[in-house]
């Protein structure tokens, strides 16, 4: 091997070292924070059963139809509410890891996009859980058929609701989206504004097909997704590229 050769493959393996302890780092920091969390699995579980048992009729419970579910369950909530804490953890790691290599101005606009896909996140998630869950299970208990039992296996009560999470929270990273096309130079924020009706159908259709097949669910993705559509359009104004002048 020449000294060439060796001087470029140095590089290499430092990077490959450097990425191999940043991702030791964020299992860590998530590790660290499920361990924290298994011990309250049961009681954590339990909070996020409330939006569907304050609903239910007196007397009303969750069931467990499978064996091992009562384990299950609480431990997937556990790891998915660990994964929640420890992501700002796990985003540092990946930033120190790609910053050395970005431009200046680069690094001062993914550091406010990563802090804004974050909350954005955060708050479809929050949004999901103190509004809409609510509104969903009160509609959902009103339109049982009588004679029947409302009673949920608490697995396909918790895929529920993290599928709810999920949707919402991605959802809600809409404005980070537009930012980043109209910083690649894909779209304008004039574009945006021509395309807003196509974004407001594009959003009851997402809606519809990510959330539960009842209206209250659709609605309460749907609407805050056009809201969200319009902060992402003024957004877009601020970091578009400014025309060259003459």
């Amino acid at each position: 091997m020449t000294e060439a050769e060796h001087d470029v493959e140095r590089p290499l393996i430092t990077h490959l070292l450097e990425l191999r302890a940043r991702l030791l780092r964020a299992a860590a920091g998530l590790l660290l924070v499920l361990l924290c969390l298994l011990p309250f699995a049961n009681t954590l579980y339990g909070l996020l059963a409330q939006p569907l048992l304050a609903k239910l009729p007196a007397g009303g419970q969750l069931i467990a139809t499978q064996v091992a579910s009562p384990f299950f369950a609480p431990l997937k909530l556990a790891f998915f509410l660990a994964l929640l804490l420890a992501m700002p953890w796990m985003l540092y790691q990946a930033w120190a890891f790609v910053a050395p290599g970005l431009y200046q101005r680069e690094k001062r606009l993914a550091l406010p996009l990563l802090g804004s896909a974050l909350l954005l996140f955060y708050g479809g998630c929050a949004f999901a859980f103190f509004l809409v869950l609510p509104m969903v299970f009160g509609f959902l208990t009103k339109v049982t058929p009588a004679g029947v039992a409302m009673m949920t296996d608490i697995s396909a009560y918790l895929d529920f609701v993290l599928v709810m999470f999920l949707a919402f929270g991605l959802s809600f990273e809409l404005p980070v989206a537009l930012v980043l096309l109209t910083l690649l130079g894909w779209v304008t924020p004039a574009q945006l504004r021509e395309g807003r009706g196509y974004a407001v159908v594009g959003n009851f259709v997402i809606a519809a097909v990510v959330t539960p097949p009842d209206v209250v669910s659709q609605l309460m993705l749907a609407i805050p997704m056009c809201l969200l559509y319009e902060a992402g359009i003024l957004a877009a104004r601020l970091v578009a590229p400014k025309p060259a002048t003459a």
